[in-house]
């Protein structure tokens, strides 16, 4: 009865650390899209940028509102990907055009 329990706690705590690796992959690829897009990369760098670092089969939207733009990954964890359960992640960034712009100079 006990051997039942400890093996589905077992396949819950590495299902857990996928997860957790799935959220880092997914902060990363959005760090480095965000970066990309700042430097006014084409759209397509961009993307190919965020899915490289992404986990296989994310979801990658890479948006501009103003002087920011936002990318934005979405992905299923591996393993048990019927669940109805996604990790996401998304980071800004200032776009190296408007840096210093509205500072008087000397």
């Amino acid at each position: 009865m006990v051997l039942p329990v400890l093996v589905m706690f077992a396949m819950a705590l590495v299902w857990g650390l996928l997860v957790v690796a799935a959220q880092i992959q997914c902060v990363d690829a959005a760090r480095s899209g965000a970066r990309a897009a700042a430097r006014q990369d084409p759209a397509g760098a961009v993307v190919r940028v965020t899915r490289d670092t992404a986990p296989r089969g994310a979801k990658v939207t890479v948006a501009r509102e103003g002087d920011q733009v936002h990318v934005v990954v979405v992905a299923k964890p591996p393993v048990l990907s019927g669940l109805p359960f996604e990790v996401r992640e998304e980071a800004v960034a200032l776009a190296e055009e408007t840096v210093g712009e509205g500072r008087a100079g000397p």
